[in-house]
């Protein structure tokens, strides 16, 4: 037994108190084709995440001093993206419920079959932010753009891609930003007429005169200006899909109009005496309260019952906080492209700024600060200043102040031990502290200066540290 070639030398950080445990583990793990970091406590799992951060991260649920779960939360309180396996030898459904409705991707107990094991880790390194946007050619290619690794997005998908297969209109629910376009060119992808034109209008961009001819089309002299003849949107759309953007701010007066466009099948251009049949699929999208703007008057019931076949609701980014790493890198990749500039990535500690911020513009505002941020680095690495200078605000995540000392003090003992190369006689001097302080520092946070020299390739080494 393998893994697949697509996640051969994938980094696994097992955490485990026994020590016999936590190499019969590892080197089954090795066997399969991984790359294994190990450690025999949260904190210094915590430590190894610091130095290197792995693409998974499998332990225990009992460890002395900080369980399984109170890793995990720590874990997602800085890496919001990094999946975790939780293993126990004590475990009950109750547990189990608990620990996958609080985020954890998998909760095994021991003994388990090695095969569920590795399903479960291909599964977790699946949906980690090296893999979340479906490659040319696949049979995702409809949902090109829109990546993700959430399961409410990945149910929206399915969704999204059940209704594509049949004619009924949808009407998409979500903010400003949170990508309803984006979504409605997805369904038109997967739809059997994706060969045919998709055409998109903002009907509360346009003024009400000019939005009506722009989407019935006029013959000529059909008003002042009207010089020649010129077709609307749906005969453009025929055959295809029209996506009707910002529905709830069309004019009651093109309403009326519009609901018997739905009705006939047909479209009478301004002007003309007879109307011409059409053949388009309605999708629609609105921010506002439809049922609130039925209430007063604003929008026509009738009309709504057409539109609302099927309704999908978009999620606002910060109902889906372990995307924006892999929308934000999604992002980088495009703007380096687009800009012609050589950008790597985004400094970790920018990568969890933006996993923490406020998205009130939701996905829209993530692309624009990530624009900015590409716009102005001289740099491979898109750095932490540039991200909050694009953000304007400050964020801050809620720690108790011991909480916070911990986690400064560990992350200014990594950073100087990679600085100097493990070597503590130095580090000590530029902490300006004697040796032995120094050392104190160093376990308390579940250090060694080893951890910092040389290679961390396979279990033994990492096993021998210890």
């Amino acid at each position: 037994m393998s893994a697949g070639r697509k996640f051969a030398d994938a980094h696994i950080l097992v955490i485990d108190d026994d020590e016999d445990l936590l190499r019969l583990l590892s080197m089954r793990l090795v066997a399969w084709g991984f790359r294994i970091s190990t450690a025999a406590s949260a904190e210094e799992g915590l430590a190894r995440i610091a130095v290197e951060p792995p693409q998974l991260v499998v332990s225990d649920v009992r460890l002395p001093g900080k369980d399984g779960l109170a890793l995990f939360e720590e874990i997602r309180a800085t890496r919001p993206t990094l999946p975790v396996i939780l293993l126990t030898a004590h475990g009950t459904i109750p547990d189990a419920v608990e620990a996958t409705s609080r985020g954890v991707f998998g909760y095994l107990t021991k003994p388990f079959d090695s095969r569920v094991l590795l399903a479960k880790i291909e599964q977790a390194l699946q949906l980690s932010p090296a893999g979340g946007a479906p490659p040319t050619g696949s049979d995702d290619d409809w949902r090109a753009g829109i990546v993700f690794r959430s399961s409410r997005m990945a149910e929206l998908m399915e969704e999204a891609r059940v209704v594509a297969a049949s004619d009924a209109s949808v009407l998409i629910r979500g903010e400003s930003g949170s990508g309803k376009e984006v979504l409605a060119r997805a369904i038109h992808r997967a739809s059997p007429r994706a060969k045919a034109p998709f055409v998109a209008i903002n009907c509360g961009a346009i003024p009400e005169q000019l939005l009506e001819s722009e989407l019935f089309g006029h013959v000529r002299g059909a008003f002042t200006g009207a010089a020649g003849a010129r077709i609307g949107l749906f005969q453009a759309a025929d055959g295809g899909t029209l996506f009707l953007d910002e529905i709830g701010d069309m004019p009651l007066a093109l309403q009326v109009k519009l609901l018997r466009v739905l009705q006939d099948r047909a479209v009478r251009p301004l002007g003309a005496t007879r109307a011409e049949p059409v053949d388009v699929r309605v999708l629609s999208a609105t921010h506002r309260d439809l049922e609130a703007a039925m209430a007063d008057g604003q929008f026509r019931e009738d009309l709504y019952y057409r539109l609302d076949v099927v309704t999908m609701v978009l999620p606002r980014l910060d109902e889906r906080r372990e995307d924006i790493p892999l929308l934000a890198s999604y992002f980088v990749q495009q703007i380096a492209e687009k800009y012609g500039k050589a950008i790597s990535g985004i400094a970790p500690e920018a990568l969890e700024t933006l996993a923490t911020a406020a998205w009130p513009g939701n996905v829209r505002q993530l692309y624009n600060v990530v624009e900015q941020a590409c716009a102005l680095t001289t740099t491979p690495l898109i750095t932490l200043p540039l991200v909050q200078r694009a953000l304007r605000v400050p964020t801050m995540e809620a720690l108790s102040y011991a909480e916070a000392k911990q986690r400064f003090e560990r992350n200014y003992l990594v950073q100087l031990l990679k600085l100097t190369d493990g070597n503590v006689a130095d580090a000590a001097r530029i902490a300006d502290r004697n040796r032995t302080e120094f050392y104190r520092l160093l376990q308390k946070h579940d250090l060694t200066p080893a951890m910092f020299r040389g290679s961390r390739d396979g279990a033994a080494e990492a096993v021998a540290d210890r």
